[in-house]
């Protein structure tokens, strides 16, 4: 057993508003400059959609991630040293800038210092690359809310595994429906980035796994940018280095949340402390595709338990890095309640941001002949409600699970690779948590059907209070749970270097070794 600690983060999706405030507070803290203008650490996709950079989830196009041979091993899909060898000269896998977006600005001078004319003034677009006119064609979030449907929400890469029945159903006007993804550097715990780089400038930080690139040591290979499935990490064209979401570890070695999670109006994150088992990583990794969600979830360990807690101390894993794991709204959504799915397992990188799958309005209908009922249906709650409120079985109400807007299939392609079993049981806890809520508060459930369904999900009304409380009712030092020890070397350090404003804007002298 070697026992290590990382940070984790939870994104509960039925909470984003998609008002992207978490990305413009990255961008202007960490990207707000030249040669990284199409860099966005934190960005939110419309799903379905192609996300950013285009098609990023196609691995046949980027061959990012690991895959597993014949035998059970793993190996990098599009980089390595045979590979990096062969592609030295040009990386055909590499995104190009129009699968992101060609950065642009506009003229404002001429609004200005336009000569008085009958012709209005314009301020044209101009490229933050070459300084030359062009066409805008492309942008962040471009096809927000489906608002580029036909040429990218139906070319989603997750619609593959369904049939054109199902995908068709899905942009029919009356079950249209979407929902937002907050993206940001999963920080993996088998990060297919630090395995690729050539020069050895990616690591991971033992105290808490951040992931960071060495910028003194980056040669600018990209082979990262490659081998990373998800494209966190990016060129800056300007200096000729690779940089990546580095999870704000200044503001957290402060005591301060990062941008993202600061700025969020939902609340929809949560940060905490995961004690995990390094040595089953690699038998993690290289699990069945079936078997990755429950493989890597194995891997998470309980922090209360002596024999956890003695390998963790035996690592040097401070006594309060372990007291904010106990603590921590990560390790209760993914272990303790197992409501939290990861992003795309099968790249086999073990990511560690994890997500509440969304629970969308269901189709559900009043039946003819419950004109009783639907007399009494309070209007405000004509949603996926509707079955279940009055007189369904519980078999019934576990039924509208499946006749959801998003198709199980869909989201299983997202978070499961491919289980639907593991996106069901998830979606049926929340409504279970709902019909609870509105057996307690509004008293038009029966008790029955809600003890039937606390049952049927493994819940109590405890835990069922507890889930309610973390989701709605938590203050923000409930949803951020990071080690005290943080803020306290953090003031050591200051008191070391007598530097309390250094140019990272966050009181740290530049330290070149950790990226800035």
């Amino acid at each position: 057993m070697d026992i290590r600690a990382q940070i984790s983060m939870i994104f509960h999706l039925d909470k984003c508003i998609g008002c992207h405030t978490c990305s413009v507070a990255c961008k202007n803290i960490w990207t707000d400059r030249k040669g990284a203008e199409y860099m966005w650490w934190n960005n939110v996709e419309t799903k379905p959609g192609t996300g950013y950079p285009q098609k990023w989830e196609n691995q046949s196009i980027y061959k990012g991630g690991w895959e597993r041979d014949e035998v059970g091993r793993i190996h990098l899909r599009g980089a390595g040293k045979k590979r990096g060898l062969m592609n030295i000269f040009h990386n055909p896998a590499l995104p190009s800038i129009d699968d992101y977006y060609e950065p642009f600005t506009y003229r404002y001078l001429n609004l200005i210092e336009a000569p008085a004319g009958d012709d209005q003034p314009t301020a044209r677009p101009v490229s933050l690359i070459t300084g030359e006119p062009m066409d805008i064609k492309m942008g962040p979030n471009w096809d927000d809310d489906l608002g580029g449907s036909p040429d990218y929400a139906r070319n989603d890469p997750n619609l593959e595994g369904m049939t054109p029945a199902e995908r068709d159903a899905m942009f029919q006007l009356e079950r249209m429906a979407f929902f937002y993804l907050p993206r940001i550097c999963n920080h993996c715990l088998n990060p297919a980035c630090v395995a690729s780089c050539p020069s050895g400038a990616i690591y991971k930080r033992g105290e808490d796994g951040v992931v960071l690139i060495n910028q003194n040591v980056c040669r600018a290979w990209r082979m990262c940018v490659t081998a990373c499935p998800y494209k966190k990490s990016y060129y800056n064209w300007h200096t000729g280095k690779s940089e990546k979401c580095i999870l704000c570890y200044p503001r957290m070695e402060a005591g301060y949340a990062p941008a993202c999670m600061h700025s969020c109006v939902g609340r929809i994150r949560y940060i905490g402390v995961i004690l995990y088992d390094a040595d089953r990583i690699e038998a993690a990794a290289s699990a069945d595709q079936k078997d990755l969600v429950r493989a890597q979830t194995d891997i998470l360990m309980d922090p209360f338990d002596e024999e956890v807690i003695a390998s963790a101390r035996k690592n040097g894993v401070p006594d309060s890095t372990i007291k904010a794991a106990q603590q921590s709204p990560a390790y209760k959504f993914i272990k303790v309640w197992k409501m939290a799915l990861p992003l795309h397992p099968e790249f086999r990188t073990l990511p560690m941001l994890w997500y509440v799958p969304p629970l969308l309005p269901v189709m559900a209908s009043v039946k003819e002949g419950d004109a009783r009922q639907k007399d009494k249906l309070n209007p405000m709650a004509k949603t996926w409600a509707d079955d279940w409120l009055y007189d369904t079985s519980t078999e019934e109400l576990w039924g509208t699970v499946e006749q959801a807007r998003f198709p199980l299939k869909y989201l299983a392609s997202l978070f499961s690779a491919g289980d639907t079993g593991a996106v069901a049981d998830r979606l049926k806890k929340l409504m279970a948590v709902r019909i609870y809520r509105r057996w307690k508060t509004a008293h038009d459930v029966p008790e029955a059907k809600m003890r039937q369904a606390l049952n049927d999900t493994g819940l109590t009304e405890d835990s069922a209070e507890a889930i309610y409380y973390l989701t709605a009712l938590a203050k923000f030092n409930d949803r951020f749970v990071i080690p005290p020890a943080h803020r306290e070397q953090a003031m050591e350090m200051l008191e070391f270097t007598g530097d309390v404003k250094g140019s990272t804007g966050f009181g740290f002298r530049e330290h070149p070794e950790r990226g800035l």
